[in-house]
């Protein structure tokens, strides 16, 4: 394909493996105080994202590697499915640097940055999983 994309073999059940983890870490973002650790629940939400598009990779027979990987992640969701919006597509990058911000520099979102973004964030996941699910 592209570099830093490489063909593999599609794996289903390491689909449904990671499929499961993505559960776990949503229910224990409902079980943390978002005005008290919203820098950790972005973070989370972002490992997820990231997670769920992983999975449609491996499911369409593809992994990435690599410096930018996650970037690389991104792009191919805007290039094979076309039912992301800009703005989605942007948010999801948004997050991917908002999360390396909080990672590597100690970056403290705010707590109306989540407010704001939640009911976003959460449709984005929705539509990964609506996507995941057609494909198992």
């Amino acid at each position: 394909m592209e570099d830093g994309i490489i063909k593999t073999a599609p794996d289903r059940e390491k689909a449904k493996s990671i499929l499961k983890m993505v559960e776990t870490t949503l229910e224990m973002i409902d079980t943390i105080d978002s005005k008290k650790f919203s820098s950790h629940i972005v973070k989370e939400y972002y490992e997820v994202v990231r997670e769920l598009i992983s999975v449609i990779l491996l499911l369409d027979g593809y992994k990435t590697h690599g410096e930018g990987a996650h970037k690389k992640l991104i792009d191919y969701m805007e290039k094979n499915y076309g039912d992301f919006k800009g703005h989605e597509i942007s948010l999801i990058d948004d997050l991917r640097v908002v999360r390396n911000k909080i990672a590597y520099n100690g970056f403290f979102v705010t707590d109306d940055y989540l407010e704001r973004k939640k009911k976003d964030i959460l449709m984005i996941i929705d539509k990964l999983r609506i996507i995941i699910y057609k494909k198992l």
